[in-house]
């Protein structure tokens, strides 16, 4: 028999976790979205009495959804103008995100490295090393047998292992304290400030898909992105209004023009300098970017 409200209360109840699943496994909170009322679509046909383990049923389900989504949209990015970032993911400051594991795997870094994974690595290293779920769950959600599964792991983490970038975690009040110095010294032209606060290696990755203005390659080093902040990107932030938000388990600026977003720019904090700098300014990538999500696991 369906009961349409006790499936919408076990879905609310994990919502969360089925978000941070298809995000990490999509890198689009927008198609996430999508991916969440489809496979709700398809839950509220579910006979309960055959469920015997909710979270395991929902987070196959979604994981489904989320890779054929996923081989639908990496055929689009084949054409691509300019480096791919995950759409930026605004969380909630009372949320989990405080939960190391989960606030690693939603990092800016972290997405851009799962993007080098195959579908089901991705899919498997996100259900085992995040969620933690066993190789037999992972194997309904991905079509494999739990061998194989176990082999699909392996692999994932080692190229995940020998690519990651150690996650240092920065306490909120030390983050918005850097990103304010930071835009402080673009707003006011101060090379010198901005060294301080960059890394030797610092890099800036913007996304824009062609879009006038955007860099359309990595861009290394202090001293050069230093004059980049502090002329032609302070001069292109005039009559724009800046906010320092949380994005992605990471201080980040939000550029407005107006009321319309035109920007995130997520700063990642290593050894207290800024070492990286992602930049998405691609509108489409922006749609529900001002909407802030709660993750969890």
């Amino acid at each position: 028999m369906i009961n349409t409200d006790e499936h919408a209360e076990r879905f609310v109840l994990l919502r969360p976790l089925l978000f941070t699943i298809a995000y990490e496994i999509l890198g689009s909170a927008t198609e996430s979205d999508d991916v969440l009322q489809d496979s709700y679509l398809r839950w509220a046909q579910v006979d309960l009495t055959t469920v015997r383990d909710t979270k395991s049923y929902l987070a196959q389900l979604v994981t489904r959804q989320a890779l054929k989504s996923l081989r639908t949209s990496a055929r689009r990015r084949e054409d691509y103008i300019g480096p791919w970032l995950p759409e930026p993911l605004l969380l909630d400051e009372h949320d989990g995100s405080a939960d190391l594991l989960l606030a690693e795997s939603v990092s800016m870094a972290m997405m851009v490295l799962l993007e080098t994974l195959t579908p089901d690595e991705r899919a498997v290293f996100v259900l085992r090393d995040v969620f933690g779920f066993d190789y037999d769950e992972i194997a309904g959600a991905v079509s494999k047998s739990a061998t194989a599964v176990r082999q699909i792991a392996h692999r994932a983490r080692e190229h995940v292992h020998a690519r990651r970038r150690r996650f240092q975690p920065v306490a909120a009040h030390e983050s918005a304290r850097i990103a304010q110095q930071f835009l402080t010294a673009t707003e006011t032209g101060d090379v010198e400030g901005l060294m301080a606060l960059l890394a030797p290696d610092a890099t800036w990755i913007a996304d824009g898909n062609g879009r006038a203005g955007a860099v359309r390659r990595p861009l290394t080093g202090a001293g050069k992105l230093a004059r980049i902040f502090a002329g032609p990107f302070r001069k292109g932030m005039e009559h724009r209004r800046t906010e320092v938000v949380i994005a992605n388990a990471s201080p980040a600026i939000a550029v407005y023009s107006g009321d319309v977003l035109e920007a995130i720019i997520t700063i990642e904090i290593t050894g207290g300098r800024i070492s990286r700098l992602y930049a998405v300014a691609n509108p489409d990538k922006l749609v529900s970017a001002a909407t802030p999500r709660v993750v969890g696991r």
